[in-house]
């Protein structure tokens, strides 16, 4: 899934489709802090910036 460029936070169910990994992992990767997010009310975002950064830190560390 590609992110809009107009985008600037996504919800956890368009993170799980941009990582194609299930909810549980997504919160997981949050809780320890690997997936930085932020919550308005109850409602749980995750800077689309935070994913690309994600996915690049992943592939140096598997380099």
């Amino acid at each position: 899934m590609r992110l809009p460029a107009t985008c600037e936070a996504v919800t956890v169910p368009e993170a799980m489709a941009a990582l194609r990994i299930s909810r549980n992992k997504i919160y997981d990767l949050m809780r320890t802090g690997q997936l930085r997010s932020f919550t308005i009310g109850r409602a749980r975002r995750i800077p689309a910036d935070e994913i690309s950064t994600f996915m690049r830190k992943r592939m140096e560390d598997a380099a």
